[in-house]
């Protein structure tokens, strides 16, 4: 692994970064490796280690490797096996080993929880990365040289730059964006997450079932000893993400009490306490991602939704490259310099992250018994070794041809 940055490095400033998931401690690594003081406020009073299953791709296992972090991600893969599409009795319809040498298909070569790979990225930084937990910004204020950030428990800080690392709801953006707020596009589902005690039943595959209704379940394994579990439905806004816990598991025993296979042990388990998150899949696209000395990094600046399966990828490859731009700058020159090179670098790649095809998530989520079945077809077609070796290698994330730039010595 690198060594931190030199203590006897002249400071290029002080950074706070708010969030602690993904983004925020992969930034913190990079702006410390290039002589900033970090940091890292989370609002969270404990570090946040739950989550699903998410996986790293394309330009994001080079920064990984950059950071020397490659194998201690793989050493904490889930140990998904593959993915299997199964009907409403938990029979087989086809399936996808993750196979090396084929490239990332739904399985990923890195395939890690959320948690875990937060850890080791926070564990990763230096003595140059403080931690701040159990507060958060409820106001800023910038001049040419600083931005002031005041804490909801009343401190008041000043830094040189502010990264606001923060999930796609993030509150702070609204603070820095004022009137110019993003466009938040809904994708029109769903999805419940959750963490279930692991049975005999389960195995080491992705099974996937899709039913009549609109509505998708599946079953990951995990490394801890746990099964991970969604319940995904279409439907038009109905405030599902808003209600309290007993109400989110009442609607989901509403939407999903009629289906077998594992489906009642998932909803038995929510009753009886399993971790359980819910979220209204939508994109955030934001027209701009920086004003004056502060900059949105990850899900607060571009979330494109699980749906499109790069968020992860993207969070590392924009801490990376936003660390490579502003230790281009001249002195003298302002952080809107970096910021807009690291705009003009990331946009396309965000932007054809959000470009999802015509028809989804619809498609992959029919209403008839008829477009399930076609789906089932689909899938099985999709399963067979040229298509599914072409998919592999159509689907290794996020990637560009002008790959990464380097970081200064």
């Amino acid at each position: 692994m690198d060594s931190p940055a030199p203590a006897d490095r002249p400071s290029r400033g002080r950074v706070l970064v708010t969030g602690a998931s993904i983004a925020g401690p992969a930034a913190a690594y990079w702006l410390e490796r290039i002589g900033y003081e970090v940091t890292v406020l989370e609002r969270s009073p404990e570090p946040r280690l739950g989550g699903q299953n998410i996986d790293v791709r394309g330009l994001a296992k080079q920064v990984l490797e950059r950071m020397g972090l490659r194998d201690a991600v793989l050493a904490a893969n889930t140990g998904e096996v593959g993915t299997r599409f199964v009907d409403a009795e938990g029979a087989t319809v086809s399936e996808f080993p993750a196979e090396a040498g084929e490239g990332d298909g739904p399985t990923a070569e890195l395939e890690v929880l959320r948690g875990e790979l937060a850890r080791i990225l926070t564990e990763a930084c230096g003595d140059g990365v403080t931690w701040w937990s159990g507060d958060h910004v409820v106001a800023l204020d910038q001049t040419d040289d600083a931005v002031t950030v005041t804490l909801a428990g009343g401190d008041e800080h000043a830094f040189d730059l502010l990264v606001v690392a923060e999930g796609p709801g993030s509150r702070t953006r609204g603070l820095v964006l004022g009137e110019e707020q993003p466009e938040l596009k809904r994708l029109g589902m769903y999805m419940a997450w959750a963490t279930i005690p692991r049975t005999d039943a389960d195995d080491d595959w992705w099974r996937w079932m899709t039913v009549p209704g609109s509505r998708s379940v599946t079953l990951r394994p995990d490394n801890l000893g746990t099964t991970r579990a969604t319940l995904g439905f279409m439907s038009d806004p109905v405030g599902f993400e808003e209600g309290t816990r007993e109400e989110q598991v009442a609607e989901l025993r509403r939407r999903f009490g009629d289906l077998g296979w594992e489906v009642p042990r998932v909803l038995d388990a929510l009753e009886a306490g399993s971790e359980l998150y819910v979220e209204d899949l939508t994109q955030v696209i934001a027209p701009t991602w920086s004003r004056g000395r502060v900059v949105l990094l990850g899900d607060a600046a571009w979330c494109v939704t699980p749906i499109a399966g790069a968020g992860t990828s993207l969070a590392l490859v924009g801490a990376y490259v936003l660390a490579v731009e502003l230790s281009r700058l001249s002195p003298g020159r302002p952080p809107t310099d970096a910021f807009a090179r690291w705009e003009d670098w990331m946009r396309p790649m965000v932007e054809d992250a959000q470009d999802l095809p015509p028809g989804t998530p619809r498609l992959a989520n029919p209403e008839t018994r008829l477009g399930t079945a076609l789906l089932r077809v689909g899938t099985k077609v999709a399963a067979s070794r040229p298509v599914r070796s072409l998919a592999g290698r159509l689907t290794s994330g996020p990637d560009d041809e002008r790959g990464l730039p380097d970081l200064p010595a």
